[in-house]
């Protein structure tokens, strides 16, 4: 079945038509999923911050500029959601102790480290700590200056620069963790 033209889901969503909304999801679910994933720690919250993103383009796809990449603002606003997630949970109580980080991972892979995957990579950077991995995300993969950093996620720019640090110094721990199980 062929998909109708993305304007016309757009102009659909306007309408709060689901059968568009249903469509839109299902297009760029793949493409959310892949943008979540690395801000989260695993599938199930990815699919929570993808569908709370998906919420607020439904309910704000007035203010969505037509002359832009609808993807781009559709990635704007998995980001933000993902940050606001990590916002709210850091005023949760933390109650683990144990450093799940240095943990062996669940699934190890067959190649060598030189080879990991995409979906190796992805899924030791999810070790990670919320501020660590957000702070790597936002930096390596959306290429935000610290500055930005600072006032996306309300902490100073030597924290970012931090974090930033640590998350590069964690990631190669579980990678020197990888080596010697292999």
């Amino acid at each position: 079945m062929k998909q109708p033209p993305l304007d016309e889901l757009l102009s659909g969503c306007r309408s709060n038509d689901r059968r568009s909304q249903q469509a839109l999801y299902d297009r760029f679910y793949a493409y959310g999923m892949a943008v979540a994933l690395p801000y989260c720690s695993d599938a199930g919250e990815a699919r929570e911050v993808l569908n709370e993103a998906l919420l607020k383009v439904f309910t704000g796809i007035g203010r969505y500029d037509p002359s832009q990449p609808f993807t781009a603002w559709l990635r704007v606003i998995v980001v933000r959601t993902a940050i606001n997630r990590y916002h709210h949970r850091m005023r949760e109580p933390d109650w683990l102790e144990l450093d799940e980080a240095l943990l062996p991972p669940a699934e190890l892979p067959s190649e060598s480290l030189d080879q990991l995957s995409a979906e190796e990579l992805l899924r030791l950077t999810q070790r990670l700590p919320p501020a660590y991995r957000l702070a790597l995300n936002l930096y390596a993969v959306e290429g935000y200056s610290h500055i930005e950093i600072a006032e996306m996620l309300g902490i100073s720019v030597g924290a970012s620069k931090s974090n930033l640090s640590k998350a590069r110094a964690r990631l190669r721990q579980l990678m020197d963790l990888l080596k010697l199980l292999l």
